[in-house]
């Protein structure tokens, strides 16, 4: 069977949220934020880039540490959070990262030779006179920095976070979305900085602008991607014939809640959501929209997914559910070991709460068993208690097979796999407690073709997930 790769589509240890992807040489590259397991704060972790080739997007490489923590003069301790970046080639040829550290309201450069080598702190974004922006009280807050070169080789530089809590933040002023073009240096400014949407005039009134600005341009329209508020789960968009003003909103891309607020039968929550922050790219002829999922819990443990986008004629996005299998190449085999953790839906029996990131001790959740690291992945489902469902899709179903199912926890039971929430059973297995980990296996009648596929615990006590299995009779 060829390899596959999941939701998320990184290994299970890795925690890697606000992906930039790009494509350099023969290669995508993803920049983003990193968080740390168990972590107390987002982005704790300093940047590492992970990259694949174009034509197979089931072979990720770590590509290690790319910047090292203390060498911006902003962090002279090392110790400060450092939260999404992004990256973009020079006309010199070397790649530019830009990122905001905690607490500095300013937009810092680093530059490297190559997309995933060690970069080394190059300066601050300023402007003509060499004034750091956000550097001063009165200045605009400058934050989630967004880059974007056009095909005239112009380069923009997209930042700013929401005015919707507060004006100000350590006296820099929050004006909304901001636009700047940079210089041949990637770090000058040409002019100050435009809004793009302030929140106050309602541009975007049905998701306004909360932050994460990132910019694409497609078939000569400009796609300015960002995370709205109040719904922070989703990725909205508005294009521009311009990159630096006249954007319209258009819609949601995704939901990491997985909501449709505008279908009746979608509009509520089917994962545990929060805050969202991605892009999209072409590869290899196929749109994808990267975005993240929570897990652990809390919002400090997330984690990199995809899922294919398609544009229509009018130059709309039509939103797209979570999936299982984003960057796979069509759906999951029928034949083959799935680990829990890529269920792309997840509810307790109550379902999932309306406030982000709200849970109590009737809510299952993704988790790992030791430290924060680098190798040996673990992740599993835990806390699955009784009327407790795990979602994943897809799969491609041609004929009978047996199930087998891998759990621990003090419970007594079934285990019920079907294909739609409360649907016919396909598959039933009776469990007993067992504090080590155990396989059960049973009977499994799939219904043909494309079909999701549903886990539910119906019984007392907790059980953990770690893997499932089809086999063929």
């Amino acid at each position: 069977m060829e390899k596959q790769v999941y939701n998320p589509f990184l290994p299970s240890y890795e925690y890697i949220p606000d992906g930039e992807p790009h494509i350099f040489g023969d290669r995508v590259y993803l920049y983003g934020s990193h968080d740390k397991f168990n972590g107390t704060d987002y982005c704790m972790n300093p940047y590492v880039c992970w990259s694949a080739p174009v034509d197979d997007l089931s072979s990720w490489k770590y590509e290690g540490i790319i910047l090292d923590k203390g060498m911006d003069p902003l962090d002279p301790e090392g110790n400060k959070l450092y939260y999404a970046p992004d990256v973009a080639q020079g006309k010199d040829g070397r790649y530019y990262l830009y990122y905001s550290i905690e607490g500095s309201c300013c937009i810092s450069v680093a530059v490297c030779d190559t997309p995933a080598g060690k970069y080394k702190f190059h300066g601050h974004v300023q402007d003509q006179d060499r004034h750091v922006l956000g550097s001063a009280e009165g200045d605009a807050y400058q934050f989630d920095p967004g880059i974007f070169v056009d095909d005239d080789g112009r380069c923009y530089l997209y930042s700013g976070g929401n005015s919707l809590f507060a004006d100000e933040d350590q006296g820099r002023k929050r004006v909304g979305a901001m636009v700047m073009e940079l210089e041949d240096d990637m770090m000058t400014v040409k002019s100050m900085p435009e809004i793009i949407t302030s929140n106050k005039e309602k541009a975007f009134e049905e998701n306004q602008y909360f932050e994460a600005p990132s910019v694409r341009k497609v078939n000569g329209l400009y796609y300015f991607i960002y995370s709205s508020f109040p719904n922070v789960h989703n990725l909205c968009y508005a294009t521009s014939p311009y990159p630096d003003r006249d954007f319209t909103y258009r819609g949601v891309i995704i939901s990491n809640a997985d909501i449709f607020t505008d279908n009746k039968e979608r509009n509520k929550a089917m994962s545990y959501c929060g805050n969202n922050h991605g892009s999209f790219i072409q590869i290899k002829g196929q749109w994808y929209i990267f975005y993240h999922r929570h897990s652990n819990r809390d919002g400090y443990n997330r984690q990199a997914c995809a899922e294919k986008i398609f544009f229509l004629e009018d130059g709309t996005i039509p939103q797209v559910e979570l999936t299982s299998c984003g960057l796979n190449d069509g759906d999951l085999a029928e034949v083959g070991t799935y680990e829990a953790r890529i269920a792309c839906n997840m509810a307790s029996k109550e379902g999932v709460p309306l406030l982000v990131l709200t849970y109590d001790e009737n809510h299952p959740y993704f988790t790992q068993e030791g430290e924060d690291r680098e190798e040996n992945g673990n992740q599993y489902i835990a806390n699955f208690q009784d009327g407790a469902t795990a979602g994943y899709k897809y799969f491609q179903f041609a004929e009978g097979n047996r199930f087998r199912i891998k759990i621990r926890g003090e419970a007594t039971g079934k285990i019920l796999v079907t294909h739609h929430l409360g649907g016919e059973v396909c598959a039933s297995v009776i469990i007993t407690p067992s504090e080590e980990w155990q396989n059960y296996e049973t009977a499994f009648s799939p219904e043909k073709g494309r079909q999701p596929v549903f886990i539910t615990f119906q019984g007392t006590g907790v059980i953990d997930i770690l893997e499932f299995e089809f086999k063929k009779i």
